[in-house]
């Protein structure tokens, strides 16, 4: 029988930390997209932590819809695009958010769409940024 004691790990203190998101929703007619992005990072003594995620959805009452996510890391940045896109009888609407943390700052905007033929096609853009200190 072997016993271990543990202690629990010292939580770390943020230095600095920060939280970005954006999202948004088009629809017309019988087709919708939506889609969203968010992050945070903690600056500590150790370095930097950071998580991000993403998403999306799209339907169509009649049409084709479709929706897809990726996430890129690598030592510099966390990287997340998410689209989705929806058409139904020439009416379409579309959402796209990109969201990234790289070298202390975090961003994230959202671009959307919905167009119904013979009509001014509908776009919002919704943007943040965070700036860590040093």
């Amino acid at each position: 029988m072997a016993i271990f004691a543990s202690s629990p790990a010292n939580a770390q203190e943020c230095d600095a930390a920060g939280s970005v998101g954006t999202g948004g929703s088009a629809a017309a007619g019988g087709a919708s997209a939506s889609t969203l992005g968010t992050a945070g990072a903690c600056v500590t003594d150790d370095g930097t932590t950071a998580s991000i995620a993403s998403g999306g959805s799209a339907a169509a009452a009649d049409g084709k819809a479709q929706s897809r996510t990726q996430i890129n890391e690598n030592p510099n940045q966390l990287k997340a695009q998410s689209r989705a896109q929806a058409m139904d009888k020439g009416t379409f609407s579309k959402s796209q958010t990109k969201t990234r943390v790289r070298d202390g700052e975090l961003e994230s905007r959202t671009r959307t769409m919905s167009h119904v033929p013979g009509q001014k096609p509908v776009m919002d853009r919704t943007e943040t940024n965070v700036l860590l200190p040093d």
